[in-house]
């Protein structure tokens, strides 16, 4: 197993990333944040908490005495601020105050709505996210960002929040559904385009070991993940720079996830946004005809789709619209994120119209040749 991964702001520590295969060192981590007389409310939704939540109350039991769950329907559909309205009734009846610890056990929706409510309920209290989903495990748990959507528009309403732990439990990945498992490769094959070619390369040669889910591999390319995330995020800690281009993908990729009324996993919509963005890259002649069907080839290896299925090129302007309405834009003009070569990304504010049509109507047709 990798030590762990201190994440800094302004050259200071502020909080660590530690793999584990289970989840037996939570007291350990409970006694080094003095937080075992603490209220402490375990957040789930409903799929992750029939997995895991008993073996954690269990586990903490031990060093806590003052413990509490929460658990909400599951479904991107539950991420709004009609959810947080009963999070923050629940924490208000049972007494929290500001020295309480919110922990967040689940994918990417728990984890952000428990860092918006950690964040936002007395001013900011602390959380922990004990991530469930690959896709939260190398993406969504690091960083701070914390949200919930409002009206269907993916986490209009947010703010950063640092979690005072990332405690990832590799052995929960074995629970996941296999749509969900997949879904998670989305975030890592965009972190490999937008800044490592080598990774690029190792994601290619190790993919049936990664879909066997053979942990030995699996345990590299989270830590080569969550190693990527930590260098934009310590560069970058609230996405005033470089931290944009991890965006890779999410704008044509939100877009698409909102018209299609959330039918398709974020991940999914991801990979089909990546490779709309790589196309655009290709036709501006950033990257090369083989780079860009290389990196389709990637996404389709991972079992991620490569077309956009259920939609007709009368649909395109209509999921052009809602692009305009990204919470990445600025004064009314997107911020893409383009790619110079593979691993090699950079924000563009040019990007067109007529850009964004043909990139849809590609994934429609889904011919990459």
């Amino acid at each position: 197993m990798f030590d762990n991964i201190k994440i800094n702001v302004d050259n200071k520590p502020v909080y660590d990333i530690s793999f584990n295969n289970n989840f037996d060192a939570l007291p350990a981590l409970v006694n080094a944040l003095s937080i075992s007389d603490r209220r402490i409310c375990i957040i789930s939704d409903s799929n992750v908490a029939k997995y895991h939540l008993d073996a954690v109350m269990d586990v903490l039991a031990s060093v806590c005495n003052k413990l509490y769950s929460f658990t909400f329907d599951a479904g991107e559909e539950h991420k709004n601020t009609h959810t947080i309205e009963t999070m923050y009734s629940y924490i208000i009846e049972n007494h929290f105050d500001r020295n309480d610890i919110i922990f967040a056990l689940g994918g990417g929706v728990t984890g952000d709505m428990s860092g918006f409510l950690a964040a936002t309920y007395l001013r900011g209290i602390r959380f922990i996210q004990l991530p469930t989903s690959l896709l939260a495990m190398v993406d969504s748990s690091i960083g701070g960002k914390t949200g919930v959507d409002f009206k269907g528009y993916k986490n209009m309403v947010g703010a950063f929040h640092m979690p005072s732990h990332v405690y990832i439990n590799l052995d929960t990945l074995n629970t996941l559904p296999d749509r969900e498992y997949i879904s998670g490769f989305a975030e890592i094959i965009k972190h490999s385009i937008i800044k490592d070619v080598q990774y690029f390369d190792f994601l290619g040669a190790n993919c049936t070991y990664a879909l066997d889910r053979n942990m030995d591999i699996m345990s590299e390319i989270i830590y080569k993940s969550c190693k990527i995330k930590q260098s934009v995020v310590e560069e970058d800690p609230t996405e005033k720079g470089i931290r944009a281009h991890l965006n890779f993908g999410h704008t044509i990729g939100h877009a698409i996830e909102k018209y299609m009324n959330f039918s398709l996993l974020h991940g999914e919509c991801i990979s089909l946004g990546c490779i709309a963005a790589l196309y655009i890259s290709y036709k501006r002649g950033l990257i090369t005809g083989d780079e860009f069907r290389a990196s389709v080839k990637l996404f389709d290896s991972y079992k991620l789709p490569a077309k956009l299925c259920g939609v007709d090129v009368s649909d395109i302007d209509n999921i052009l619209a809602i692009t305009k309405n990204d919470k990445k834009s600025d004064n009314s003009q997107i911020k893409f994120v383009l790619v110079d070569g593979i691993g090699n990304a950079f924000t563009d504010k040019t990007v067109s119209d007529d850009e964004i049509r043909e990139a849809i109507r590609i994934l429609i047709g889904g011919q990459y040749e």
